[in-house]
């Protein structure tokens, strides 16, 4: 049985480090915690998915390690179906380290041999959950070619497609753009999208009209420290970042993105998804590490009870 979307994306060890001072380079600090997660932007976007009770399925690459056994076998008990995760031989799986303080700073480092991102290959051999989904998330980190034939692939069988930041090689963008419904970027993403920073509302107002005019119907930008502007057939709405403690920024924003995904894919309105995926995006701040922690209480209580109009 195929899921209702699709993740094809990067998976990772995440080893998550919380000290009360973050070491400087070539230091050290006494460590207070330490988890070892299943991570990486692929996985925890489908482990938000999970969590919102939508089936999901993850598109991406682990070694044949130890690693790699632990990390499936942790998706499996998070409900997400692992059949096209490709084993790569002679590769390691990718880690990420995330240290972070008590006073919210953090050193972040990864690993991600190039064994572990998807090749045409391997979405290829994806096709069939693919084309069945409701939605298919892509991240733009994976190799320009790779993410535009998965999103050629959805697009041809009526599968929303979604892309999550910019691609490496810019010279692709307008055709990853063409079958594109939905296009989220955060604000260092959103220049190299455009060109152009997007430092204020109105910059966001501006660079989303000219994207959504390659192709995408849906287009967030984040305006970094301030929200995210959601621009659609609908309106243009943007949506202050909810005041609450910040502990870690990391996977706020695939917080955001798989949430927006399981409300469209819900046939929820632009609006309540807007709300719910800066909820889901705040929630995600306030514990170390990216692995979120969602549920429709904590959502209720972080969502925006107002969005803000914006004339494009």
């Amino acid at each position: 049985m195929f899921s209702e979307v699709v993740v094809a994306g990067q998976i990772a060890r995440d080893l998550v480090i919380e000290v009360p001072d973050a070491p400087t380079a070539g230091s050290s600090a006494p460590v207070r915690h330490r988890q070892e997660l299943l991570g990486g932007k692929g996985a925890n976007q489908a482990v938000a998915l999970g969590q919102l009770g939508v089936s999901v399925s993850l598109v991406g690459v682990v070694g044949r390690d130890r690693t790699g056994d632990t990390l499936l076998a942790q998706a499996r008990a998070d409900r997400i179906a692992t059949s096209h995760v490709v084993r790569r031989a002679g590769t390691e799986t990718a880690l990420l380290v995330d240290v972070v303080d008590d006073h919210g700073r953090r050193r972040y480092l990864e690993h991600v041999p190039e064994g572990t991102l998807l090749t045409e290959n391997d979405v290829f051999a994806a096709s069939a959950p693919i084309s069945a989904a409701a939605s298919l998330i892509v991240q733009l980190q994976q190799p320009a070619p790779v993410a535009l034939l998965a999103a050629r692939l959805a697009h041809t069988a009526g599968t929303r497609v979604v892309l999550d930041g910019a691609p490496q090689d810019d010279a692709l963008t307008s055709e990853l753009l063409a079958p594109a419904d939905v296009v989220r970027a955060d604000g260092h993403e959103a220049e190299l999208l455009t060109g152009k920073p997007v430092d204020d509302v109105a910059a966001a107002a501006r660079a989303a009209s000219e994207l959504r005019r390659l192709g995408p119907s849906l287009v967030v930008l984040e305006v970094s420290g301030q929200g995210n502007l959601f621009a659609g057939p609908e309106g243009t709405w943007f949506v202050p970042d909810v005041e609450t403690p910040v502990v870690d920024p990391t996977g706020a924003g695939d917080a955001l993105v798989a949430t927006l995904t399981a409300a469209l894919t819900r046939r929820r309105p632009l609006e309540t998804a807007a709300s719910l995926a800066v909820a889901a995006a705040a929630a995600t701040t306030g514990h170390a590490g990216g692995r979120p922690h969602l549920s429709r209480a904590e959502l209720d209580r972080l969502q925006p009870r107002e969005l803000e109009t914006v004339r494009a």
